[in-house]
């Protein structure tokens, strides 16, 4: 009865985002990300992360942004605490205002973050802490990121092979000088475990800037070796 009720719970909280985002849409706002995150356990200790975002203003072909990221990660705990170190480059392509020109910025970033994670019956918890050094053509930023996401399994215990599973995450963006409120980002999913090394989502992010807020579809794909 407890593991009926909480995913159900689970299933309203991930309604209630896609309503929400929904209901604060912009006319012609909705964007579209695909994402491949993937990890490579080196032996019990270290791990290979690495990750390609390719994020678009539409559904597909207007380049927003492109991100490749990747760091070296050292396990405190089996499974469950995780200190890593990454390097990221981010090549982005901003309209100018008032024209459908664009002009490309690039970026180069340096992050180091923890992850913590809990497992409680019929829901694994995820926190990730993370502080961000982004060298912005001739500028210099810091930033720091807190991360926190909810997978529930529907049709089994964990995230075995061939599960369904919803996913819920918030993460909220702070700049070292002001503005310090950055972003934040709110997002609700479904998701299938293909098997042990590899699973999909669909899902829809609610993205609130300083002065502007987007709507994004996001397809993402985990491989883990």
């Amino acid at each position: 009865m407890f593991g009926f009720l909480l995913k159900k719970s689970a299933f309203l909280v991930t309604l209630s985002v896609f309503i929400c985002a929904a209901a604060g849409a912009q006319p012609s706002s909705l964007g579209n990300w695909w994402v491949y995150f993937g990890n490579k356990q080196l032996d019990k200790k270290w791990n290979w992360s690495h990750e390609l975002q390719y994020r678009n203003y539409n559904v597909a072909g207007d380049l927003e942004q492109l991100l490749v990221r990747t760091g070296i990660g050292y396990n405190l705990s089996e499974n469950n605490n995780n200190l890593l170190l990454g390097y990221g480059f981010i090549r982005t392509e901003p309209y100018i205002a008032h024209t459908d020109e664009k002009t490309v910025v690039n970026e180069h970033r340096l992050f180091q973050q923890f992850i913590t994670r809990q497992s409680y019956p019929h829901i694994l918890v995820q926190h990730r802490y993370r502080v961000e050094e982004r060298f912005i053509e001739s500028n210099f930023r810091m930033r720091f990121r807190y991360f926190l996401s909810v997978n529930v399994p529907i049709n089994n215990a964990t995230l075995a092979p061939k599960t369904f599973y919803l996913s819920a995450y918030n993460e909220i963006f702070l700049n070292a000088k002001a503005p310090v409120f950055d972003r934040n980002r709110l997002y609700g999913a479904g998701g299938y475990v293909i098997n042990k090394r590899f699973r999909c989502e669909l899902g829809f992010m609610r993205q609130m800037l300083n002065t502007d807020s987007r709507n994004q579809l996001q397809v993402i794909f985990y491989g883990n070796y």
